[in-house]
């Protein structure tokens, strides 16, 4: 293990990447927090609340990996600190470093619900299930200050609109009254990503999320509520935790989740760089050995921009994670599967509206 004062701990990224959108460059190399002295007392690492001010909050879907057509994300940035998450790379737009910018900058949308009830209530909107996450965690910390996770669940009910949450934070049971009127009419659903099943490794890697055993919790609360509940093993990091894929499936499986996922790491431009500087950091000793796998999955790099490859990999070591996660869904989640969104109830509640004019 590295020395304490090499090591930031309660935070992912170590290093702060300059941001290629800054206008002003104070420094061309990354601060390396962990190596400044008493740099978790500073006030340069205390989360800030950022409000901005969208026009508009729900975003088209255009890649080809994911399945829904639309995506909300009433905050930027994420204070859980997934060390490998792929969100990072979008806050230097925002003039912020993917590094630690991205886990202590956090910027908040009031405005959401608001937007979102502009959006649904529209004559032309057609129901489409919206992604409620893809560049933050709806339920991360943030949330149980400003409730605007809550607050647009409440506008999807009002509206009869179907809805994917998801999540890696046992606060989303904070909203199960609201997640069982939608479920009821199937108009929701949750994913729960689950990385590990070693609490050590989770710390690590995902330093400010709900532990191992309460997100096992959460599935288990979820499916008990009637709750549609999908599972995604992600991401799959060759050499720290792709041997876990048979346990992980048997855990959540007996926990009641309706299907699995998988997607494999894929540390696309400045994840890369943070992802490497914490792995050297954190396990120096294996570093060079789970590098050299990933880059085996992704054709010799860290990254893979082609659509459908960039989230299963290729190459020897992606087809035995494939082949172990096919085994892992046959034989633990066969004859489940989860429901279809009801797309009816959303025109029928517009209709029904209208006719009060």
């Amino acid at each position: 293990m590295p020395q304490k004062q090499q090591f930031l701990r309660g935070r992912g990224a170590q290093i702060n990447p300059v941001s290629k959108y800054e206008k002003i460059v104070r420094d061309k190399q990354p601060v390396d927090w962990a190596l400044q002295n008493d740099a978790w007392e500073t006030p340069d690492l205390r989360t800030e609340y950022l409000e901005t001010h969208p026009k508009t909050i729900l975003n088209p879907v255009e890649s080809a990996d994911i399945p829904m057509e639309w995506s909300m994300n009433p905050y930027q940035g994420c204070e859980h600190g997934c060390i490998y998450c792929y969100a990072r790379n979008t806050h230097p737009y925002w003039g912020y470093s993917a590094g630690l910018d991205f886990e202590r900058k956090i910027l908040v949308k009031r405005n959401a619900a608001e937007l979102l009830e502009n959006a649904l209530k529209k004559k032309s909107w057609k129901a489409a299930p919206v992604m409620f996450a893809g560049n933050t965690d709806v339920y991360q910390p943030a949330e149980r200050r400003f409730g605007i996770t809550r607050a647009c669940l409440e506008v999807f009910l009002k509206y009869r609109h179907p809805v994917g949450v998801i999540t890696k934070n046992s606060l989303v049971l904070r909203d199960l009254d609201i997640l069982k009127q939608l479920a009821e009419d199937n108009l929701v659903q949750v994913a729960i990503s689950i990385t590990t099943l070693q609490e050590p490794l989770r710390q690590f890697l995902e330093p400010r999320t709900a532990t191992v055993a309460q997100r096992l919790r959460t599935v288990e609360t979820l499916h008990t509520h009637g709750i549609p509940v999908f599972v995604m093993l992600a991401p799959i990091i060759p050499g720290l935790n792709e041997h876990e894929l048979f346990a992980m499936a048997k855990a959540v499986a007996d926990r009641g989740a309706q299907g699995i996922g998988f997607s494999m790491v894929r540390l696309n431009g400045d994840v890369g760089l943070i992802f490497e500087d914490w792995l050297r950091k954190i396990m120096p000793d294996r570093a060079e050995k789970v590098l050299n796998k990933i880059r085996a999955a992704h054709g010799g790099h860290l990254h893979d921009h082609r659509p459908g490859l960039r989230m299963r990999g290729e190459g020897k070591i992606a087809e035995i994670i494939r082949d172990q996660f096919r085994l892992a869904r046959e034989k633990f989640f066969a004859g489940r599967q989860m429901p279809k969104y009801n797309l009816d109830l959303h025109e029928h509640y517009k209709t029904s509206q209208l006719r009060l004019f």
